[in-house]
């Protein structure tokens, strides 16, 4: 069943190009400057910190995350929700958001949205893209913004197109992201760590945010619905540069 539906995935992928990215691409270049001005703005750049795209953010993520889990209930009916958590948390994570913010151009929007700065030295705008958290809290404030100007039914279509390559390699790889850490330190005679940050928001709307420790330093961070989901998101982006 997953590979006759990675095999019907990649050829709806193959026939259509680059029109799954495209199409929220479209989306976002079509948003009215009530909704795209604040999506792209941070809240130093405003007096008002709901003016920011916090608040969209927000409402995004959970756009994003409902489009996907609908597409993995319909599509994998014989797994069972820890598995198809497993890939939710992998294909949204914000490593993944960050991943499609780049592709669909964002952190060039974000540029031509930057006020700048008196002395004309470093831009705010760049200064926040070496951030881990700003481009993919802005997808997801882009995508809640599509969400209210378009509806659920034609954002969920395109965020699900957007991110069908991320949903493809999840399900192809079945990557224990913390696992496969463990596994790289152990290859150095070492072991990793995990430290909760944060724990952020309502407790039935709990964010955490979890820090990789290896050889006393901080190596991936992330977060997450759940402290497990934390850490598998920190974990990807600890993979990524470990043995830099």
């Amino acid at each position: 069943m997953t590979l006759s539906w990675l095999k019907r995935s990649r050829e709806r992928a193959a026939s259509a190009g680059k029109s799954t990215e495209a199409e929220l691409g479209s989306l976002i270049e079509g948003l009215p400057d009530e909704l795209k001005v604040p999506a792209l703005t941070h809240s130093s750049w405003t007096s008002e910190r709901t003016g920011s795209y916090e608040r969209l953010a927000l409402l995004g993520d959970s756009v994003l995350g409902l489009s996907v889990a609908d597409e993995l209930y319909r599509s994998l009916p014989d797994l069972n929700a820890g598995a198809l958590t497993k890939i939710l948390n992998q294909a949204v994570s914000g490593a993944s958001c960050a991943e499609v913010g780049r592709e669909l151009g964002i952190p060039e929007l974000l540029m031509e949205a930057d006020p700048g700065t008196a002395d004309g030295k470093q831009t705010p705008a760049r200064l926040l893209l070496e951030g881990e958290r700003p481009l993919p809290e802005i997808t997801e404030a882009l995508i809640g913004a599509c969400y209210l100007h378009y509806g659920f039914g034609t954002t969920s279509t395109a965020v699900v197109g957007a991110f069908r390559s991320r949903i493809d390699l999840v399900q192809e790889n079945q990557t224990d992201f913390k696992s496969a850490l463990q596994e790289a330190a152990a290859r150095n005679g070492e072991t990793v760590s995990y430290e909760v940050l944060a724990a952020r928001g309502p407790a039935h709307q709990r964010t955490y945010e979890v820090a990789v420790i290896y050889r006393d330093e901080e190596i991936g961070r992330g977060e997450g619905r759940s402290k497990k989901a934390a850490g598998q998101a920190a974990a990807e982006v600890a993979l990524d540069r470990f043995g830099d």
